[in-house]
């Protein structure tokens, strides 16, 4: 929704907002906020609201710490949860240096950026995520456990669905926030849920996954839930996966559609899809940035392993849905809703565009069951895999040119310094499973 400064003031007063959270978004996917009163708005408005970067990580040196908060005024909104002790409303903001330029570090900034390059050619990039998450019980401290409060399945309903309610009012509340709220309902795992929102703007769609994901957290926690998005919380369950539907518009029409083309494709689609497929390896570590991650993506649980596309093939990293027209996409089947969104979005669309400005062309189809697949059949397909760990994802990442120039040198930096330090410290601790397995036996 457009808002102009004067919009926000009066919204301000009719709805007696008290505080202003402004919400951004560090290298690593974690939303910050600055709350101030709602006495502060005209500083807001005029971004002189300043915070100390050194605090973050991966922003800026302790010599250099001060920045600025510049709110995107479109991303105004009253949240709905917050009705006690005063009323808030939120901001997402952009990060700023002191001298007015952008900070280079700023992940919403990144992908801004890439956008503009897009649109440098004419073309929009609308993203529609699937958001998966568990809804776990507390224990007495009122710590989170992976004790659940159902044994619903894939598309059950209540009474074996105990999270049903809680879900309910999510939907609600984010059709409060802006949301166009298309499914909402139990998944496979036992407290696992999905609830999928329109298509749009990569911008919007990412500071919407930030949103969704703070009000999910939010209203569990007043219901007396623990809400996660751990992609791997329980062995032997599904994880949670975010699925991500991409398409490339020009003056309001979908590029990736033509009837006339294989499968009703266009010629960008499959350029695009043959970007994002030699890429997948170094954009891996940003669409699935945890040691938790990689032990999602293993057979046997409806995520992909394997580098390859398909129209119809669910095991394949690359699907197309059936629908054609406007509702022509691909859909990434890796990402996981730990990621930081923004800079998922950048890779998959720097990875996309340079498909396409290289006009490649994607490996044929697979339509058999890749997860039925022995290595030597695969080798015959010329199918590779994912990386299997975070370590294999960092020096994918680290032999990729176009995904290092498309994040920047100051990000990628900060952020595989900080997934190698991530991967140290799980390698060399020491989990319950090796106690488990060799505290007796040796």
């Amino acid at each position: 929704m457009k808002h102009s400064k004067e919009d926000i003031l009066r919204i301000i007063e009719e709805e007696n907002i008290q505080f202003i959270r402004l919400s951004f978004t560090d290298i690593f996917g974690q939303l910050k906020n600055v709350t101030v009163t709602s006495s502060q708005i005209q500083k807001v408005l005029n971004n002189e609201i300043m915070f100390d970067g050194s605090s973050i990580e991966g922003f800026t040196r302790i010599h250099e710490s001060d920045q600025y908060l510049y709110p995107d005024l479109d991303t105004f909104a009253v949240l709905p949860w917050h009705q006690q002790h005063g009323r808030i409303a939120r901001l997402i903001c952009d990060v700023y240096n002191p001298d007015g330029t952008p900070f280079i570090g700023d992940p919403r900034g990144t992908l801004k950026r890439m956008l503009a390059k897009a649109a440098a050619s004419g073309l929009s990039f609308n993203v529609g995520p699937e958001c998966e998450f568990f809804l776990f019980r507390t224990d007495s401290e009122g710590r989170p456990t992976t004790m659940t409060n159902d044994r619903a399945g894939y598309f059950d309903l209540g009474p074996l669905d105990h999270g049903e309610q809680t879900r309910r009012e999510i939907c609600l509340d984010l059709e409060k926030l802006g949301f166009e709220i298309e499914a909402s309902h139990h998944e496979v795992a036992p407290g696992q849920h999905e609830i999928d929102f329109k298509y749009s703007d990569a911008l919007e769609a990412a500071d919407k996954i930030m949103t969704f994901k703070f009000a999910v957290k939010s209203i569990a926690q007043k219901n007396g839930f623990h809400a996660t998005f751990m992609p791997k919380p329980v062995y032997g369950e599904a994880g949670n996966g975010m699925h991500v539907n991409m398409s490339l518009f020009r003056d309001g029409v979908n590029i990736f559609n033509d009837p006339s083309g294989p499968l009703g494709l266009s010629e960008t689609a499959y350029q695009f899809i043959a970007g994002v497929l030699v890429h997948i390896r170094g954009i891996s570590v940003l669409t699935n940035p945890l040691v938790n991650s990689f032990k999602r993506l293993v057979p046997g649980y409806e995520a992909p392993c394997y580098i390859a596309w398909s129209a119809s093939n669910r095991s394949a990293l690359i699907r197309v849905p059936a629908t054609r027209g406007k509702g022509t996409r691909i859909e990434l089947r890796n990402p996981d809703p730990s990621c930081n969104p923004y800079l998922a979005f950048a890779a998959c669309l720097a990875a996309g565009l340079d498909g396409i400005e290289r006009k490649l062309t994607p490996p044929e189809e697979v339509t058999e069951n890749i997860y039925a697949m022995d290595r030597d059949t695969r080798h015959i397909f010329d199918i590779h895999s994912l990386p299997r760990d975070l370590r294999e994802a960092i020096r994918a990442f680290e032999l990729d040119d176009l995904l290092k120039d498309a994040m920047g040198p100051h990000i990628t930096a900060q952020y595989i310094a900080g997934k190698k330090a991530e991967w140290e410290e799980f390698r060399t601790h020491v989990t319950d499973w090796e106690v488990n397995k060799y505290i007796v036996m040796y």
